[in-house]
């Protein structure tokens, strides 16, 4: 009798699955690995770019591994995105470079801007898709650890976005022209209050690596600051100027 209520107790028996709990987690780690992430090489992904039908399409952005397989009209044999199957092309989110050298996952040479838009890509699969590993190489070692290149690349897109938040800020100051643009009649600005000029964006070579221009409105007390630019063919006092 006295051990059956031992036995039955329920405190005995959280007590045995905890201690079961530990002894499997002691002695499978790798089980408890395989259940969080799997570590993929590139040989092994480039097995799922949608030519086998049994097994999952997937990709890679900043080493990280997406299950596409519901994309399928899209990442598989015949779709707009199958070059992103099978591989790590993070490069080629921004660069548009869909073929040889452009399909690979180095970073090498984008400006702050583009390595921003592909955190956020990769930000996009985490929502849309499955995330099932990592791909050790360039972005995670062989223990699933961030290496110095994902760190680097996270560390730019973050810079990215806050020379971002502080070129809005500053061009918010400034009020920008209006424009239109049509095929027929081309494009022209104008500003409701002021005068349209051509001004250089300083934070533009920060974050793209280029220099540009936008436009913005001064009153005509303004108009003898450095760096305004008058539109070819405008009038200097004109409100709208033909682009």
């Amino acid at each position: 009798m006295v051990v059956k209520k031992i036995i039955s107790s329920p405190f005995v028996a959280i007590a045995v699955l905890v201690t079961l709990v530990a002894v499997i987690f002691r002695f499978s780690p790798k089980l408890l690995l395989s259940r969080q992430q799997r570590l993929f090489t590139a040989e092994e992904l480039a097995l799922h770019n949608g030519t086998d039908e049994s097994i999952p399409i997937l990709l890679g952005i900043l080493g990280s591994v997406f299950d596409v397989t519901k994309g399928k009209s899209h990442y598989g044999v015949g779709g707009g995105y199958n070059h992103f199957a099978g591989r790590d092309a993070s490069r080629a989110f921004v660069s548009g470079n869909f073929t040889g050298d452009g399909l690979t996952d180095s970073l090498r040479g984008l400006s702050s801007t583009e390595v921003k838009s592909i955190v956020e890509w990769r930000e996009f699969y985490f929502r849309s898709y499955t995330f099932v590993g990592k791909l050790v190489g360039r972005y995670y070692n062989n223990q699933g650890n961030a290496t110095k290149y994902l760190k680097g690349a996270e560390a730019k897109a973050a810079r990215g976005a806050q020379l971002l938040e502080k070129q809005k800020a500053e061009e918010a100051k400034q009020p920008g022209c209006n424009s239109r643009w049509s095929q027929d009649e081309g494009g022209e600005v104008w500003c409701d209050t002021g005068f349209p000029r051509l001004v250089q964006r300083p934070l533009e070579i920060a974050l793209t690596g280029k220099m540009s221009k936008r436009c913005a409105c001064f009153l005509e007390d303004q108009l003898d600051q450095q760096g305004l630019e008058v539109y070819e063919g405008c009038d200097y006092l004109a409100q709208t100027c033909r682009v």
